[in-house]
């Protein structure tokens, strides 16, 4: 009996059906999309990691629609020139805000939609085990930096439109034999454009012409004039945009000195190299880091001249067993060097500054030796390939973890490479902002003994210093900074901030115009400029910087504190109020703006500005913050408590407020407390135009 006969009725026609369900695609997509949400069930709990702040917590063009023309017409408006990247933060802001699980579930979808368009694309090319290599590609770990990193939303992005881009042209191409669904040009001009849309998310994608001529090589064993073509525009279009790169990595991003002077020799070895780490790491996944061991590259060890030997021994072999295996292995190992020729050395990529490998890089190059792989264990028992895959799903589950924040991230990093001084200086200063200042500075000397002469450490031990009150002690390491390098901006910001904690307010004017110098995008450098004009006493030369701070982010609150400071000395109170309360609308419990509202309401002389029941307000909200134990917010309360009215309260806060000032050795705080005592004791509010002037710079 055979075993069709051997099954029931209903049997045969649920099979039936689970097969229907099968070759129309949708069971495949949903298997897809389930296995993918399983292995990236942890992504609702990650927050914000490394460049996530430039990309979207601190991007100022993601707040209005002028933001969104700077991203698509200013190059240097955005870290890296991907507006379609930013495009889509920009609606996500708008959308949920800086909620990061919107964020994130983007990149998943977008990663399972690319896997998805991955299978359709094998399937139009009969690879078989076509299914399989979408599914090891959907949940491979290796993929895991590219998926849950929100920076790299422009890997998940450009790989939906590369797949898209290769599924339209490659239909365009079989439309030369069979009739297709669609017309030709219009499936050209689609690819066309959905190649263009992936460049504008990241230029690694300008490989696909030459992908796309390796599978006519593959499926022909020729190409010819008629093949060649039809791909000229997507080669002059994908040239520009990868010249494009490369200019703004070097002038803009910054990828040019002393880490990237590297010879032609020494680019074969990194580049070949890498190679063999990319293949060895999709085949076995084992500690995947954030940040790996930085190689010494050396044309004169005969060592490691064995890796373009092997690599070319590889191509070799396959090419003379081609009549014996079929062009296929040859074919899929070329386009996994091809499409990681850019990010293989031979054209300067920032991250090289830290390392010459990077797991998301090779997000799309990873497929060519995937498909391989998978063409070889479909022919397996199916119980092979599901343990794989369900192997890889728990790896990724595990990996997508140490993405959960910051600190698990750098923490996992220095733990796999604890050579790495940019890990332990990352690491370093998200324990310094979780009040960890200690560790921080034990990881801080750590970088420093790795790398003495490395101006980002340099600056950041001077920053934990500032930060932790030794104001003093931070002035050798940004002089030593700016010895290693007089234009970084960053150190003369800090050097700014400790120039202005000890009071060299003008040297800290000079600093800061150097800052806006060499990098005028700098929002946080115009707010403290503005600020010290101000502390200079003057406040007509302290609005412009002020201005400028807000017309390039609306948003950012220092500026708003620093120029309600200005316009209040200026007598614009009406002006300044609304500043402090945009202040207050961004940030709540900012203390230093509710105590300076609650002074202008209490003590402005205009009758018009006063409110005295809202002075208390913020007044007793900004003394809860500070712990009742600053006399400033105290001096602010009692004056809020004496405009309401409420004398013995306003006597009370003075007095605990002129204890806590003769303690403290604040003779001209304590002789005015004396002052405003003896006013709320006759029964008189005090008056005064010459509001509290706390500073905000905005670092």
């Amino acid at each position: 009996m055979s075993r069709t006969q051997s099954l029931p009725p209903s049997s045969r026609e649920k099979s039936g059906r689970w097969q229907t369900l099968w070759n129309r695609g949708w069971l495949p997509a949903l298997l897809l999309l389930v296995a993918t949400a399983i292995a990236y069930q942890q992504i609702i709990h990650l927050g914000y990691i490394w460049d996530d702040d430039y990309h979207v917590t601190l991007n100022p063009t993601l707040r209005d629609l002028h933001g969104l023309w700077r991203i698509w017409f200013e190059i240097a408006a955005t870290p890296q020139y991907y507006p379609l990247v930013h495009t889509t933060f920009w609606l996500e802001y708008h959308l949920w805000g800086l909620n990061p699980i919107g964020y994130h579930t983007v990149n998943v979808a977008l990663h399972v939609l690319g896997a998805i368009l991955l299978w359709r694309v094998l399937l139009q090319l009969r690879i078989p085990g076509a299914w399989l290599a979408a599914a090891i590609f959907a949940v491979h770990p290796v993929e895991v930096e590219s998926v849950a990193w929100i920076t790299e939303r422009k890997n998940v992005l450009s790989g939906v439109f590369y797949f898209a881009a290769a599924l339209a042209y490659l239909r365009f191409v079989a439309g030369r034999e069979v009739a297709p669904s669609w017309p030709r040009p219009i499936l050209y001009f689609a690819s066309l454009l959905l190649f263009s849309l992936a460049l504008l998310s990241k230029t690694v994608a300008c490989s696909l012409p030459a992908a796309l001529l390796l599978i006519c090589w593959w499926k022909t064993g020729r190409i010819r004039l008629r093949d060649i073509t039809p791909l000229l525009p997507f080669v002059v279009i994908g040239f520009g945009f990868g010249l494009g790169t490369v200019l703004i990595e070097k002038y803009h991003v910054g990828a040019e000195g002393v880490p990237w002077s590297l010879t032609f020799l020494q680019r074969v070895l990194i580049a070949t190299r890498a190679l063999w780490f990319y293949a060895g790491k999709l085949f076995w996944p084992a500690k995947l880091t954030f940040i790996y061991p930085h190689w010494d590259i050396d044309p004169h060890a005969v060592v490691q001249w064995l890796f373009p030997l092997a690599a070319a021994a590889i191509v070799a072999l396959l090419w003379w067993l081609r009549a014996r295996l079929g062009r296929g292995p040859l074919a899929a190992v070329l386009f996994f060097a091809v499409t990681l020729g850019p990010a293989l050395g031979f054209f300067n990529v920032y991250p090289f500054r830290y390392s010459f490998v990077a797991d998301h890089f090779q997000y799309l190059a990873s497929v060519g030796l995937i498909v391989l792989a998978a063409a070889g264990l479909n022919r397996l028992p199916r119980f092979v390939p599901a343990l794989l895959l369900a192997g890889l799903i728990v790896l990724t589950w595990r990996q997508v973890g140490v993405y959960r924040d910051l600190t698990s991230l750098w923490r996992d990093t220095v733990e796999k490479n604890p050579a790495s001084w940019m890990a332990r200086d990352n690491l370093a200063i998200a324990l310094l902002r979780s009040g960890k200042g200690d560790e921080a500075m034990v990881h801080l000397r750590q970088a420093l003994q790795l790398d003495p002469n490395n101006v980002e450490t340099q600056s950041d031990v001077a920053s934990a210093l500032l930060q932790s009150g030794q104001v003093q002690e931070s002035f050798p390491f940004l002089k030593r900074a700016l010895e290693i390098e007089p234009n970084r901006a960053a150190v003369h910001y800090n050097l700014a901030s400790a120039q202005m904690q000890t009071g060299l307010v003008r040297e800290a004017t000079g600093e800061l115009r150097k800052v806006v110098e060499i990098d005028p995008t700098n929002v946080p450098a115009y707010s403290l400029l503005g600020n010290a004009l101000l502390q200079a006493g003057r406040a007509d030369e302290s609005l412009p910087p002020l201005q400028k701070a807000l017309s390039m982010d609306p948003d950012y609150a220092p500026a708003h504190f620093n120029l309600a400071n200005t316009l209040l000395h200026l007598g614009r109170a009406d002006e300044a109020v609304a500043h402090l309360q945009q202040v207050l609308t961004l940030d709540p419990g900012d203390a230093e703006a509710q105590k300076n509202m609650a002074w202008v309401l209490a003590t402005w002389p205009e009758a018009r500005i006063r409110n005295g029941a809202q002075a208390v307000e913020l007044a007793e909200s900004a003394d809860r913050l500070t712990g009742g134990r600053n006399p400033i917010m105290g001096t602010t309360l009692a004056a809020a408590y004496a405009e309401a009215g409420r004398f013995p309260e306003a006597i009370k806060a003075a007095e605990d407020a002129l204890q806590v000032a003769n303690d403290s050795g604040l003779v001209a705080l304590a002789e005015a407390l004396r002052a405003h005592i003896a006013l709320y004791r006759s029964g008189h509010p005090f008056r005064d135009n010459r509001p509290s002037t706390s500073s905000s710079g905005g670092d």
